[in-house]
């Protein structure tokens, strides 16, 4: 359970929010403003933030920039929440600090997956380095080496190896590897898994054929 803070000044959309987290598990509060939401923030700093771009008080990007330049809360996972659809306001968003955005308007269960995608994505980076033989990943520069060479890999073939190593010997069905990875069940999707996996040995070389398939269940990494 993660305790989340919602800085909205739209009541419905921040009582919806509030309603969605709490029942996926998370203890919640939420702000109309900037104001409230720095006053709560002085005495407890939460696992992960929610902020509205349009605010009465003060800009949503002021404020992930505010959280960003504080030691206590720079590492702090923010999920931008806006109404401004054009490329450049996202991405202004992301460059000021935010680990991801959610566009409105939103569905519920896109909400809590990109909520539970963010927080399990920061439970990995704070594993400084993974290891498994000649596979090192460091997770504060975002870099993976086989055999000291850099790997370039994708987001998610980033994601999934971390996945693996950290359950090294360990089966993994397709329903947790789409959990885990992509943040929901995608029910269906079995094939997304099977392609990342086979770009993944390749790019992994001769350490490739240590991920291995486990028929009608899943993956293992041996």
């Amino acid at each position: 359970m993660a305790l989340i803070y919602i800085v909205e000044d739209d009541d419905s959309i921040r009582e919806i929010e509030e309603f969605a987290l709490m029942n996926a598990g998370h203890k919640v509060l939420g702000f109309p403003c900037a104001k409230d939401f720095y006053k709560k923030l002085d005495e407890v700093i939460p696992d992960l933030c929610l902020v509205d771009v349009m605010l009465p008080d003060e800009s949503g990007n002021e404020i992930v920039k505010k959280l960003r330049a504080n030691f206590m809360t720079k590492k702090l996972p923010i999920i931008m929440v806006t109404a401004k659809t054009s490329e450049l306001d996202l991405v202004k968003g992301i460059e000021d600090g935010a680990d991801d955005y959610i566009k409105k308007p939103f569905s519920v269960m896109e909400l809590i997956s990109r909520v539970k995608a963010l927080i399990r994505r920061t439970e990995v980076q704070e594993i400084k380095e993974l290891t498994l033989d000649g596979i090192t990943i460091n997770n504060e520069k975002h870099e993976v080496r086989v055999d000291g060479q850099i790997v370039e890999l994708t987001f998610k073939e980033y994601e999934l190896l971390s996945l693996f190593i950290i359950n090294k010997g360990i089966v993994l069905s397709r329903d947790t590897i789409m959990d885990k990875v992509w943040g929901t069940d995608y029910e269906g999707e079995s094939r997304t898994i099977d392609m990342h996996v086979k770009t993944l040995r390749h790019k992994l070389a001769d350490y490739g054929t240590r991920i291995k398939t486990v028929r009608n269940v899943g993956y293992i990494i041996e």
